[in-house]
């Protein structure tokens, strides 16, 4: 079942997954030891929800361009430098601030959701301390393939503006940061400078090797989400990814590239149900499961999660067959182990609420007392939608005998 590894984070604030850091600090959503990073971690408090964020389309107002007497801030000072009615509040809540330090071509010049842009990149801390620079980076605008704070305000720059632009950690890296440079809960300073604005590819004409690398990276970009534990961003580039794996093409593709492009699929569908299980989002995780089996029936990570999602809504009798199922593809797995035999006890303790429900349900005294090894020789063995239809006749006939009787 060991398939590529996935890098799990970012190597600089602009692109997903080109870091290069040592395999024992990456969580590999994709390899052997995917059942305890995504199954068995502890569920983690959100205090950032970021489902809650407007459209990029809504984000802002148009910035205002700058002062004649406006002076670019000092390095290191905080985000009121200068006149505070030079700042455009971006999201209207103080944490994410944009301010023009050359004003560009005009509005009308500003780059569309969806286009491929080119931006020169400065970051530094607060203290000063410069943490990247890019001299010319490239991504989609709008599909989350940067940090939050450039993906909301690039959108607002007019071609050949430079703007500075101060993020609370939210909108950059969170609670985790970025070892080794950035700290945890770090807000960041962003010198933006945007110079080039185009269309996206066609994915129609894309060949098959762009295919695949456009779809590994917006993959690799939901697993970085995924290990900031913002699952509905993880999602967003999870369903980006499999929109690109599966969309028409009019180049033909080597059965090679066919079989990659299928694995990419196979990844995104589930590492989105394992952010779908996050968000207890069970239909839509279910339906994840059942398009890898559609693809691979013996897909151990598949089987795992439709388990898992089946257990979840107290489906054990379901969940159970496809469990041993996985197991039995790799008994060693002690992750499997431990969910099969908890689910079996659940079932039991299920069971047992059941039967002593039915049997008060019907005026039966418990058989609490009954000796264990005469427990199994009791009549209750019938089926309990046996049972039902057998008192509903009963019951109907004693209405129907009421109602004659009354007629007569």
């Amino acid at each position: 079942m060991a398939s590529s590894g996935e890098e799990a984070r970012s190597g600089s604030p602009g692109r997903a997954g080109t870091g290069t850091e040592p395999a024992a600090d990456a969580a590999q959503l994709d390899t052997a030891e995917d059942f305890e990073v995504l199954e068995e971690e502890e569920e983690e408090e959100e205090e950032d929800d970021l489902s809650e964020l407007p459209p990029l389309e809504a984000v802002g107002r148009p910035a205002a361009p700058p002062r004649e007497d406006a002076q670019p801030p000092e390095r290191g000072a905080g985000g009121a430098a200068g006149d505070p009615e030079e700042w455009l509040d971006v999201l209207g809540n103080g944490l994410l601030k944009k301010k023009t330090l050359v004003p560009g071509q005009g509005a009308d010049s500003r780059p569309q959701k969806g286009q491929d842009v080119t931006i020169r990149l400065k970051a530094t801390l607060e203290d000063g301390t410069v943490v990247e620079e890019d001299p010319a980076l490239t991504f989609t605008l709008g599909d989350c393939d940067v940090l939050q704070a450039l993906d909301l305000c690039v959108q607002l720059l007019e071609m050949g503006e430079t703007a500075l632009i101060v993020s609370e950690a939210k909108y950059c890296y969170g609670a985790q940061g970025r070892s080794p440079d950035i700290p945890p809960n770090a807000s960041l300073r962003l010198e933006v400078e945007l110079l080039a604005a185009r269309d996206a590819p066609d994915l129609e004409l894309l060949s098959g090797k762009e295919k695949i690398q456009l779809a590994n990276r917006k993959r690799e970009r939901g697993n970085f989400f995924y290990q900031q534990a913002d699952y509905v961003l993880a999602i967003n580039s999870y369903d980006i990814a499999l929109r690109i794996a599966g969309s028409s093409s009019k180049v033909d593709f080597s059965p090679d590239e066919e079989a990659e492009l299928l694995d990419v699929k196979v990844k995104c569908l589930n590492n989105l149900a394992a952010s779908q299980l996050k968000l207890d989002h069970f239909k839509a995780a279910l339906k994840s499961c059942n398009l890898v089996l559609e693809h691979q029936p013996g897909n151990i990570k598949a089987l795992f999660r439709k388990g898992k999602v089946l257990a979840q809504q107290g489906e054990y009798r379901e969940a159970i067959p496809i469990l041993k199922a996985a197991l039995k593809l790799e008994p060693s797995n002690k992750t499997i182990h431990a969910e099969l035999s908890k689910l079996v006890k659940k079932h039991a303790d299920q069971r047992n609420v059941e039967t002593e429900m039915y049997r008060k349900m019907l005026g039966n005294p418990s058989t609490a007392g009954t000796p264990g090894k005469c427990k199994d020789k009791l009549p209750w063995s019938i089926p309990w939608k046996w049972l039902f239809g057998a008192t509903a006749i009963a019951l109907g006939g004693v209405a129907l005998s009421v109602v004659i009787a009354a007629r007569n």
